[in-house]
């Protein structure tokens, strides 16, 4: 079940591949969440001495949050993941010129995950090529809709 989708990732990169990682989160960050408070827009990720992290997720904390926290909404999380995928990962980035990307954050069997992409971004024109090819198969099946 889905609760964000980084809609902008899809528009500026090509994804490679997909990986699901597990996020370390305070209770209340959690509760926001699940209150669908979040958002992965502007956020990106980074290994950093064999850990993954990820930046500039930002949660708004409820105002139900107890008293005897500070809660910070744009701290770094880690990513949980296994260390073969987190080695395979750290060679992708620094020796092909890839970036991983934040994708989709989702529940699976009550535990919040995130999904991230290895990517490798678009230039302009392949912006435009995108957009043309949908705007074509918007119009094929506009077409095909009003033939029948």
């Amino acid at each position: 079940m889905s609760i964000i989708t980084n809609k902008k990732a899809f528009h500026d990169y090509f994804i490679e591949e997909r990986f699901e990682a597990g996020l370390v989160l305070e209770g209340w960050e959690v509760k926001a969440i699940r209150a669908g408070r979040a958002n992965i827009k502007e956020s990106y990720v980074v290994i950093r001495d064999g850990e993954i992290f990820i930046f500039g997720m930002h949660i708004t904390p409820l105002a139900e949050a107890s008293t005897h926290i500070k809660p910070d909404p744009i701290r770094t999380r880690k990513l949980l993941l296994h260390a073969k995928e987190i080695s395979k990962l750290i060679g992708k980035v620094e020796r092909a010129g890839y970036t991983l990307m934040p994708l989709d954050l989702h529940f699976e069997k009550g535990r919040i995950k995130v999904e991230i992409g290895l990517a490798k971004g678009k230039k302009l024109h392949d912006k435009r090529e995108a957009e043309k090819s949908r705007d074509w198969e918007r119009e094929k099946a506009r077409l095909m809709r009003v033939n029948n």
